[in-house]
């Protein structure tokens, strides 16, 4: 499965953004990691295969919320009340077998443990 982010911009702290992620197939779950230049790949959120429980991490608990469109093969990511901090790329990554299903629910899971991931789409958060 191919996966497309979209939606990234660049925002003033406080603001809002929606981010957009099509899969060109069904997926099993899905989640969002962000890297930023020079420092490592952080977990963001998971959505698991139920398309309604998931996880995030402490430091966007609160302002980010994960959700899915099984219609659209479409994964979103609300992200609200934005940081400087939030400065990063965002990637969406995605299973599609339920044998899979494992590695989402991994704690210590990185995001090059995922069989599918997309390019990346650029969040930037001015002070």
């Amino acid at each position: 499965v191919q996966l497309q982010e979209s939606g990234g911009g660049s925002v003033q702290s406080g603001g809002s953004l929606k981010l957009s992620c099509a899969a060109s197939g069904d997926t099993r779950c899905m989640a969002w990691f962000r890297q930023v230049p020079g420092k490592g790949v952080e977990w963001v959120s998971t959505i698991y295969s139920d398309g309604k429980s998931a996880d995030s991490a402490d430091s966007v608990k609160g302002r980010f919320t994960i959700s899915q469109d099984n219609a659209k093969n479409t994964l979103y990511l609300q992200t609200n009340s934005l940081k400087p901090e939030d400065t990063a790329m965002y990637f969406c990554v995605a299973e599609v077998f339920a044998g899979r299903e494992s590695v989402c629910r991994a704690t210590r899971a990185t995001m090059w443990d995922f069989a599918h991931w997309g390019q990346g789409t650029q969040v930037t958060v001015s002070s």
